[in-house]
């Protein structure tokens, strides 16, 4: 698990990396201007480990982990298909509720598939879509690149390649109960917010500071939602005020947790600068709680 920084990072810092991965933002424009935050190019550089994640610090669950059997899948989607890393108990016996994870914008990394070990611990099948495969590429290393990719894809056909990858999980599997819950991160947090306005057949749905939707469809969301928010997350938390009208005008059934002084991202481990390990783990602790009252049965 990364460790946090020694003193915590400025806030324009964290500010320009959030502007950097969230927004068209050249790497060359975006080093010139940390190395003036930090005061020259050597700070900068010294800056970048804190700054990105770090896999090799990705595995709270080992990827050999005894107590789980994972598998890569491919799921059939609008026009092609997806590849996905599923996990679940070794010894599951009976059919199990199913979670989707859904990927921040750097795509499935080490890190969403880590999650979604946890997730099976914790009793479910868990399957995690990289939703940059539908073209046959899947999530590249580069993380820049990954970035661009999810900036391109076409918002229409990755939610209805999403609603395949939750029709996957509710019946497409002999080991799934047919309960069905998604959780999504940064951008697979706006994500599951879609998945919660356009399938109300869903159980669950946890979204991690994700994008809201508007407040036209947010008034027809009749799935139980749990919503994780940053207090330091100015321009995600800008459309949650928008977003809880909506949802208390429509009487849905919902429950929102800010996290006081905590970043974007906070629940991402593999992440110095932003992860905080007591929202994180209080976030994940409250999820498991959610999906256990509404999956179980």
């Amino acid at each position: 698990m990364s460790v946090p920084p020694e003193a915590p990072l400025s806030r324009d810092i964290i500010a320009l990396y959030d502007e950097y991965t969230h927004a068209p933002l050249d790497r060359r424009v975006f080093l010139d201007r940390l190395a003036r935050l930090a005061g020259g190019t050597a700070a900068a550089l010294a800056l970048l480990p804190v700054l990105e994640n770090d896999y090799a610090h990705a595995a709270v669950v080992a990827e050999d982990d005894p107590r789980l059997t994972t598998q890569s899948e491919a799921i059939a989607v609008p026009g092609g298909s997806l590849a996905a890393y599923v996990a679940k108990p070794a010894d599951a016996a009976a059919p199990l509720p199913a979670v989707v994870v859904i990927h921040e914008n750097r795509g499935l990394n080490p890190h969403i598939r880590d999650v979604a070990r946890r997730l099976a611990l914790g009793g479910y099948l868990a399957v995690a879509p990289d939703m940059l495969s539908a073209d046959g590429d899947p999530t590249p290393a580069d993380e820049d690149v990954a970035r661009e990719r999810i900036g391109a894809l076409d918002p229409a056909q990755t939610l209805e390649n999403a609603l395949a990858v939750v029709a996957y999980a509710r019946g497409g599997r002999r080991d799934a109960s047919g309960r069905v819950g998604v959780v999504g991160f940064c951008w697979g947090g706006g994500l599951v917010n879609q998945l919660a306005v356009h399938d109300p057949a869903l159980d669950a749905a946890v979204s991690f500071y994700g994008r809201q939707p508007s407040p036209e469809d947010a008034a027809t969301i009749q799935v139980p939602l749990m919503l994780h928010y940053a207090g330091l997350d100015e321009r995600i938390n800008a459309g949650i005020d928008a977003y809880v009208a909506a949802l208390d005008a429509a009487g849905a059934d919902y429950t929102l947790h800010m996290y006081d002084g905590v970043d974007h991202a906070f629940h991402n481990d593999t992440n110095a600068a932003r992860y905080d390990e007591g929202a994180a783990a209080l976030a994940w602790e409250r999820t498991l709680a959610f999906f256990a009252q509404h999956l179980a049965g």
